[in-house]
């Protein structure tokens, strides 16, 4: 269980002893009441002239927080932001729920996901989202859309059952340093509190409640 050293009391939606599990639970509630993709979420990275850059991705998976926890996503890695990643391993995720009128922003150090968890997510994949994982060339120029599909062709050809995970696709954690949980307020008086912890793999937090 984290060590938690707090400003402000915490109550209702914002309980509890771990920020993992909230971020879960908030999770599990825009399930309920976004109409569509409740795992997206805004991802910041900064190129290499320090121009940010940012994009909607899919979270596909919390893991718990001891340790090594982190929020989990999948991309091509020779993509912008699988770049971006690579020569400035720090991100900042942003989910924003409408329905539930609340959002979690979380800034933390990226790593890749790899091995046998990338291979499962990905076999978990449709078989032509697996193929289009193989064929794109992401975020670099294509001349027309009849070459993307020519490409997804010849690869449906070559693997008719199981397309192999290629070795530019794969995972990303963000392993957060600093998770804010926000609710809307009457008159803008929001709820605001953030997590904080120095390093992260460090099991201490300290939380403390913001201004709107």
């Amino acid at each position: 269980m984290p060590t938690i050293t707090e400003t402000g009391r915490r109550s209702g939606i914002f309980a509890g002893e771990d920020p993992f599990v909230l971020a879960k639970a908030w999770l599990a509630e825009a399930e309920e009441s976004e109409p569509n993709d409740p795992n997206a979420m805004a991802l910041s990275t900064v190129d290499k002239n320090g121009l940010p850059n940012v994009r909607m991705v899919l979270l596909k998976e919390v893991e718990p927080s001891l340790k090594k926890g982190g929020f989990v996503f999948y991309t091509n890695y020779d993509s912008a932001k699988g770049q971006e990643l690579d020569t400035n391993a720090k991100a900042a995720l942003v989910f924003h729920w409408k329905s539930l009128r609340r959002q979690i922003r979380i800034r933390g150090i990226v790593e890749r996901v790899g091995g046998k968890q990338a291979d499962d997510y990905y076999n978990s994949r449709s078989y032509p989202s697996r193929l289009g994982a193989i064929a794109s060339k992401q975020s670099r120029p294509l001349a027309n859309r009849r070459t993307l599909m020519a490409e997804v062709a010849k690869l449906a050809a070559k693997y008719p059952m199981k397309p192999p995970r290629p070795a530019h696709w794969g995972g990303f954690r963000v392993r957060p340093v600093e998770i804010e949980f926000w609710a809307d307020g009457a008159n803008r008086l929001h709820d605001r509190f953030r997590w904080t912890r120095l390093k992260p793999d460090a099991d201490a937090w300290t939380v403390q409640r913001l201004n709107p």
